[in-house]
């Protein structure tokens, strides 16, 4: 591969210039163009330049060592990378400007001595920058909603809990409390559809109207789907029968507490169960008499000392006795009594997890509150199909029409919608504002009794 080659004579001094006339060794200059024009290069191999750099740098002018044998003959020119041209050499006559000799696309630095050349070297540089190493980048974090590339099993994770808790079932309390005769019995017959309650077959002259209040819990396993449930009601009768009924709630919320009592002892064993059995009360539906007019002040009484430690739903019974507009205005004034008073019934507003719990708590608070039901555990024959209702001389009043009574909503919101929320809330809220009450009156310790004690110095 050839080049063309300039003469160096910038370096050489010419006869009678700054530096005086003095003899120039070597052959004279050639000057085959016109005075003052650069002359013609010649056509060097780079590779012969290579070589006596390498071979022959120390002796001798520049000018000797770029003279070589006879030109090597050309080799057809093949293709090449494109390089940068370097900075323009001045130094030919006349101040003319002769670009370097490249080999393979790479320019061929000439041997040079001086300031000048590490001016251009630095020149030379400058222009093709070392190639520097890219700062490393922290990786960003995938967002939540990443798309993943590939199938991973996250989604089984609720078929896992579903798995697991069929096995272990669940279990579910619910109180009843209300004056003899509003039908609390039969209302909790038809939520579970099922004989999950006792009720008495008919008045009898022997029994005598308890003294004091009692609490008759019953048990019952109800299975639906594959889906087991163990289910309590905690029914009291003899509430609002008395001629005095001060203090009247102060059994039921003894049994309440009592139960909040019994599971934290369990909790605090040393050797605790696996599983703790449940006995604390989740829901309490009381019974507001349909009188039309107000609530009596039995009623505020006991909301406001049992709404702080057990979730309630006022619910009011035998809808069917009062019209539409009576039920109407009779929703209305129990709602307003109720905020007056200060009475938080669930859902409470201050439990609302996120917006779009607000949005369906506050439209049941609104609307729905209290529940005015109609209960009854005999099927009829209505247009052609079988139905829960109760007869009267005007026809059949259907339990589960929405346009009858409100029974449909109850148990939609106990049962399907809210029934593990109702759980939750007893947990988290009522146990936990029991057990740090507890605790801190027994000086941060766990409450200590007989049984624990006993059970305290076996263990050791």
């Amino acid at each position: 591969m050839e080049e063309d080659v300039a003469p160096h004579r910038s370096r050489l001094p010419t006869p009678g210039g700054p530096t005086g006339p003095s003899h120039i060794p070597g052959p004279p200059p050639r000057r085959d163009g016109p005075l003052g024009t650069p002359a013609a290069p010649t056509k060097r191999s780079c590779l012969s330049v290579t070589l006596r750099r390498a071979g022959g740098g120390g002796g001798g002018p520049p000018w000797e060592r770029l003279r070589g044998p006879a030109p090597i003959t050309p080799v057809p020119p093949r293709p090449r990378l494109t390089v940068a041209e370097g900075p323009q050499q001045r130094g030919g006559p006349g101040g003319a400007e002769v670009s370097p000799p490249t080999k393979m696309g790479v320019p061929c630095t000439l041997p040079r001595s001086g300031p000048v050349d590490s001016k251009n070297e630095a020149a030379m540089s400058e222009l093709v920058p070392e190639p520097r190493q890219k700062p490393v980048v922290p990786m960003k974090p995938m967002g939540i909603n990443a798309n993943l590339l590939g199938y991973i099993g996250i989604d089984t994770i609720i078929e896992q809990m579903r798995k697991k808790t069929m096995k272990t079932g669940f279990d579910f309390n619910i109180m009843v409390v209300g004056q003899s005769g509003l039908g609390k019995s039969t209302l909790v017959n038809t939520l579970f559809k099922s004989q999950v309650s006792r009720k008495s077959s008919g008045w009898n002259r022997e029994e005598k109207i308890p003294k004091t209040v009692e609490i008759k819990a019953i048990g019952h396993v109800i299975e639906e789907g594959g889906v087991k449930m163990k289910l309590t009601v905690i029914d009291t009768p003899g509430f609002g029968d008395q001629i005095n009924n001060e203090n009247c709630w102060e059994p039921i919320e003894k049994y309440i507490n009592e139960q909040y009592e019994k599971f934290l002892k369990e909790e605090v064993n040393i050797a605790r169960k696996k599983r703790i059995p449940d006995t604390r009360v989740h829901c309490c539906l009381y019974f507001i008499s349909p009188t039309g007019h107000s609530l009596r002040p039995l009623d505020l009484e006991f909301m406001k000392h049992l709404s702080k430690v057990v979730n309630i739903i006022p619910v009011i019974a035998k809808a069917d006795t009062m019209t539409l507009e009576e039920k109407t205005e009779f929703k209305q004034r129990v709602r307003k009594e109720l905020e007056v008073n200060g009475i938080e019934f669930y859902p409470q507003k201050e439990f609302d997890e996120d917006l779009e719990d607000k949005t369906e708590n506050d439209k049941i608070r609104q609307e729905s509150m209290p529940f005015a039901v109609v209960g009854s555990d005999k099927e009829y024959q209505v247009n052609g199909k079988r139905v829960l209702g109760r007869k009267t001389p005007w026809g059949i009043i259907e339990v589960e029409n929405l346009t009858h009574c409100e029974f449909a909503l109850l148990r939609d919101f106990v049962i399907r919608t809210h029934l593990q929320d109702l759980k939750e809330v007893t947990h988290n809220i009522h146990y936990e504002t029991y057990r740090a009450k507890r605790l801190n009156d027994n000086g941060g310790l766990p409450p200590m009794t007989v049984e624990t004690e006993e059970n305290h110095e076996s263990n050791l």
